[in-house]
């Protein structure tokens, strides 16, 4: 699955906030979300960004591959969820860890993964490149009358 399938970012006031698109494997066919998981690697937890101030002095640095968790299913499928964009990690969802049955229930809302704060000079690009709700189900449709 590319990006565009794997994750949403809904941006406002060069705030990102990264969600599972309506086209993620997560949220077909019935899957059930048992565990998400910010450890990334025995020497990163996005759980100890710790940011500070005006200038979010502390806030770990992401570029777009950067994994922001980990999401397990009750089918032993494991997901890995990219930044898909580079920026500071300002925030994320510790509502998740407990009740990870908010990423399907409410993933635009309460069910958010994270938030990302994209560089100044890089926004507009980051906004630039965004898809329209209209130019993603496009992209969807292409995507499901190709691999049929």
């Amino acid at each position: 699955f590319s990006q565009i399938q794997h994750n949403n970012f809904i941006s406002c006031c060069r705030i990102c906030v990264i969600t599972l698109a309506e086209a993620h494997p997560l949220l077909q066919n019935g899957k059930t979300i048992t565990s998400v998981n910010y450890q990334i690697s025995a020497n990163c937890s996005r759980l100890q960004n710790k940011v500070s101030g005006k200038s979010k002095r502390g806030a770990q640095f992401l570029t777009e591959l950067a994994p922001l968790c980990r999401i397990s299913s009750s089918d032993g499928e494991e997901y890995t969820i990219y930044s898909c964009i580079r920026g500071r990690l300002i925030e994320v969802n510790e509502n998740i860890l407990s009740n990870p049955a908010l990423l399907q229930e409410k993933p635009s809302t309460e069910g958010y993964i994270a938030v990302v704060l994209p560089k100044f000079e890089e926004s507009k690009s980051v906004t630039q490149g965004l898809l329209t709700q209209k130019e993603y189900e496009e992209v969807l449709l292409k995507r499901l009358n190709s691999s049929s």
